[in-house]
């Protein structure tokens, strides 16, 4: 399993980042909060023109019980991820297993993790292979 996974999308930006809502949600994954951070960066420090970076936070109860379970400070880690930016005039969808993360950084063993991030790649790949 990939910590990092990237692709590059030939829809517009704005239509990306409908298609990843909707691919997480179908997955089995609740949108908590779609933020266009170029926006943030722009009100906040009055950059105009910075590439549009959209963050979609999302969150598979299941999974974040399962990975609070073995460790209450995997939570500091939550939620699950997606973003959709420019770059290189070409829109890029990316995403970070958290879990896997988790363990990586010693917030729990791997074995502990295990059962975790292997349901977690299981939901994650079926929305990934659809994006």
């Amino acid at each position: 399993m990939e910590i990092l996974r990237k692709t590059i999308t030939n829809m517009s930006f704005d239509e990306t980042v409908e298609h990843v809502q909707t691919i997480v949600a179908n997955e089995g994954f609740t949108v908590l909060l779609t933020k266009a951070i170029d926006q943030v960066i722009e009100k906040k420090l009055g950059v105009k023109d910075y590439p549009r970076y959209t963050s979609i936070m999302a969150c598979g109860a299941d999974l974040a019980k399962a990975a609070l379970d073995v460790h209450k400070d995997v939570g500091t880690l939550f939620p699950c991820s997606f973003v959709v930016y420019e770059e290189d005039s070409e829109i890029k969808v990316a995403h970070v297993s958290i879990m896997k993360i988790a363990a990586e950084l010693g917030f729990t063993s791997q074995e502990a993790m295990a059962p975790v991030i292997k349901k977690t790649n299981e939901r994650v790949s079926a929305a990934w292979g659809k994006i």
